[in-house]
């Protein structure tokens, strides 16, 4: 699949309220990302949150930009096999997704509790939404999809 972006990494706009997120993969280390991870470098400088899943978890360790950051990634132990220069290993958590001041980090298999945490930043939904729709789409019960309509509807 080719993908082609809305804007160059030099064009993207810096600003707080911005979030930069960075997909998993296997290819970051490759010197082509460079200008992308030294924007996120730039995001997290400015307070403005950057999102990384999966290998891009990696990406981030190498550049020192997790050391002192609560964080998590694909299973304890996975971070230090690609990136030697590690040093945040006591900010290590083992959950789905870690939101912590302003980078927000998941595991390769726990995109939608990444989502969620990426969505309450954004404050996209009020907490009832954001609960509903992450139960609906954890669960696929039908519940939670009532939920996640009641807290949609106006109230009269």
């Amino acid at each position: 699949i080719e993908i082609v972006p809305d804007v160059v990494v030099d064009d993207i706009v810096l600003k707080k309220e911005n979030i930069l997120l960075l997909p998993g993969a296997d290819t970051w280390s490759v010197s082509k990302h460079e200008n992308i991870l030294e924007k996120a470098r730039d995001f997290i400088s400015l307070n403005a949150t950057v999102g990384a899943i999966c290998g891009a978890t990696v990406a981030l360790a190498n550049k020192g930009m997790l050391d002192n950051k609560f964080h998590t990634s694909n299973g304890e132990g996975y971070i230090e096999m690609f990136s030697p220069n590690y040093r945040g290993q006591k900010y290590y958590m083992k959950q789905a997704s870690v939101s912590s001041k302003n980078i927000i980090t998941a595991g390769s298999t726990n995109s939608l509790a990444w989502s969620r945490d990426i969505l309450k930043k954004l404050d996209v939904f009020n907490s009832n939404t954001l609960e509903a729709w992450y139960n609906y789409f954890n669960t696929g019960e039908e519940k939670y999809f009532f939920d996640l309509i009641e807290t949609l509807s106006p109230k009269s």
